[in-house]
């Protein structure tokens, strides 16, 4: 992980001046505020500043003032209701924002999640660092050779060292002839707008990404799915620890009914509501295609 010198002192600094608040806060959250938790081989998470917690969510639901009189156990169940019911906005009640550190092809991924708030350092204005992810060995895998969106089995032996010279020494070479186009030392050079073009998709971009909890729950039930990218994956699984100390009972309502669960459609139930009747149902008297059955089975642990 690489927080660089500045960057460590106004962390330093902020921890270092708490302030007395009136607002809602949630103590798992404020260890972690501001504090960077390393990701990958140079990237890491931060939270720069959250909204509400667990309250905040169960007032909402109730439009009401305070806790009132109802216990913990009480809001506890709400949440878990209004989860188990997809009453979205009153988990829309609590935000949180995120300094994030992460390669720009992890960037172009995670940007297809259009609900939140984002500010990304610009390559226009400044000069990129000379920091490339690089995959562990036992990270490079093939392509798989039944999932056009997937990994296969890890490369081995000497491919797995010819490609892994090769991404570093293509990242390294690009960024030479990026510092080359600069031409800082008394020529033209190229404009920093056109110059970072040549980069490769490896090398490492900053940004601020706020995003509210209903929508970071979405995020996290499809980055931190088993079927994800792993690159994507582990910021989400580091994500996913910061939230479950944020706000413990709407997180384990998440991890219960969508992170665990599975939705039915009406032909998966009708063969859940055969099967318990004792009829043995197969795909072609189901109603459903190779695909879905398929999928069905899996819902099932068959």
């Amino acid at each position: 992980m690489s927080i660089t010198p500045d960057q460590q002192a106004e962390i330093d600094a902020l921890r270092a001046t708490p302030r007395p608040t009136l607002r809602a806060v949630s103590e798992g959250m404020e260890k972690h505020l501001y504090t960077a938790i390393p990701v990958l081989d140079h990237g890491f998470i931060r939270v720069i500043d959250y909204m509400g917690d667990d309250a905040a969510i169960t007032q909402a639901a109730r439009v009401s003032y305070g806790k009132g009189t109802k216990a913990v156990q009480n809001d506890e169940g709400l949440i878990r209701y209004l989860m188990r019911h997809w009453h979205s906005t009153p988990f829309e009640m609590c935000e949180v924002k995120f300094h994030v550190k992460l390669p720009v092809f992890v960037a172009r991924q995670w940007i297809r999640h259009r609900t939140a708030n984002v500010n990304e350092y610009s390559a226009r204005y400044s000069i990129l660092d000379r920091e490339f992810y690089i995959p562990e060995p036992d990270k490079l895998a093939a392509q798989s050779t039944v999932n056009n969106q997937g990994r296969g089995a890890v490369l081995q032996g000497e491919e797995a060292a010819r490609v892994l010279e090769m991404l570093k020494a293509d990242a390294g070479r690009s960024y030479d002839h990026y510092e080359e186009m600069l031409s800082q030392d008394g020529q033209d050079g190229l404009a920093r707008e056109l110059a970072r073009m040549n980069l490769p998709a490896n090398i490492y971009t900053q940004w601020y990404w706020k995003i509210d909890l209903h929508n970071l729950f979405h995020f996290l039930r499809l980055r931190a799915d088993a079927h994800a990218q792993y690159e994507i994956r582990a910021y989400a699984d580091a994500m996913c620890g910061v939230t479950k100390d944020w706000v413990p009972a709407a997180y384990a309502a998440f991890e219960d009914y969508r992170m665990g669960g599975v939705n039915l459609s009406a032909k998966g139930l009708e063969c859940v509501k055969r099967m318990l009747a004792g009829e043995a149902v197969t795909q072609e008297t189901s109603g459903m295609s190779k695909g879905e059955w398929r999928e069905f089975e899996g819902m099932l642990g068959r």
